[in-house]
């Protein structure tokens, strides 16, 4: 689950070419249909999601008609591609969207209705991982070996991340820049030192032999937030739906709660793996209840505190030339609590 490192742009013209005479592409798939109560007439707010344990529970409210008894109006639609349903909402094919703060942050210059982080779904606690060969036992272990990763974004980060609090960089490192598939596969066949991945490619890489985990986004809590995202328009506009859609996400989270058994169901087969797999990773995955939510949205001098975590990675992608300096958005504009922070006032 993460964008690669380049965008197509024969195929965001595609999208917006399809989103104006009114066609769907065919990695979306509608799946919910206006609650009942609502005017009928009224276009539903349309969410993109993905493969990723922390949005899987997006199924359940479609499931449980939790959407409807909160009064929104949504169309879930489902992206086997995680950056189909990117550049979808960027070209204005979506109201909202499910993606990471990196990738929000790299979007959110050029869609043309903006990209509003809402609501933190989860924190990666252990699903982004840095796997190594046998003999590498410390980050410092790792000066002048071939480390495999998409550059700029979220293992990149992560390697970065351990590398600086070593007391190192990026240049202490041989960086492979690879697509992760291709990386976790040069890895497993012997041909780099270390690998930077998430689910399912690491599992890929631990089939080399004496290969382990080096660290993981457990060890640096905040690094890799899951989101959220809606349209500026939309907020702009029907902000009373934005609000329904986040009233819903709690919801979600208690039904997850009082009914673990009939969640796990609904979530494993909406992800197409078994109950088994589903474990594996949803281990890996911190739900962020409103809670969680509150300090994520507050000022900090941490990762935990995502408007500190968003100058941080900024500054990142701009230092190794994902993004250049005029694309990064207004980062006080694309981070709002209004929401999170109404929803805790009627539930005081």
């Amino acid at each position: 689950m993460r964008i690669p490192k380049f965008v197509s742009l024969l195929l965001v013209f595609c999208l917006s070419l399809t989103a104006a005479v009114g066609c769907n592409p065919s990695a979306e798939t509608p799946t919910s249909e206006a609650p009942s109560g609502s005017d009928a007439t009224s276009a539903p707010l349309v969410l993109g999601y993905s493969n990723w344990a922390g949005w899987w529970p997006w199924a359940i409210a479609e499931e449980e008609g939790l959407f409807a008894a909160n009064g929104a109006n949504v169309e879930l639609r489902w992206f086997d591609g995680y950056l189909e349903s990117m550049e979808a909402f960027a070209v204005g094919q979506l109201d909202a969207n499910c993606q990471t703060l990196n990738d929000t942050i790299s979007f959110a210059a050029d869609a043309v209705n903006g990209e509003v982080v809402v609501v933190v779904n989860d924190n990666s606690a252990g699903n982004d991982k840095v796997i190594v060969t046998q003999e590498i036992n410390t980050i410092q272990d790792l000066a002048g070996r071939n480390v495999g990763l998409e550059e700029g974004v979220v293992g990149d980060f992560l390697l970065s991340l351990a590398l600086e609090e070593a007391g190192m960089s990026r240049s202490d490192v041989t960086i492979r820049g690879l697509e992760t598939g291709e990386a976790t596969a040069a890895f497993a066949a012997g041909q780099l030192d270390a690998v930077a991945a998430w689910p399912p490619y690491w599992l890929t890489a631990l089939q080399l032999e004496g290969s382990k985990e080096l660290l993981s986004s457990q060890d640096y809590p905040g690094a890799i937030p899951d989101l959220l995202v809606v349209s500026q328009v939309m907020i702009d506009e029907s902000p009373d739906q934005v609000q329904a859609l986040v009233n819903t996400w709690f919801d979600v989270l208690a039904f997850m709660e009082e009914n673990p058994d009939r969640a796990q169901e609904i979530m494993a087969q909406r992800a197409d793996v078994s109950l088994e797999e589903f474990q594996l990773f949803t281990d890996g995955t911190r739900m962020f209840n409103l809670e969680d939510n509150l300090e994520a949205f507050s000022p900090g001098e941490d990762m935990k505190h995502m408007p500190f975590a968003a100058q941080r990675m900024a500054d990142f992608m701009t230092s190794v030339g994902f993004i250049t300096e005029d694309k990064v958005p207004d980062l006080d504009a694309v981070l709002d609590n209004r929401f999170v922070q109404a929803y805790a006032a009627s539930n005081s």
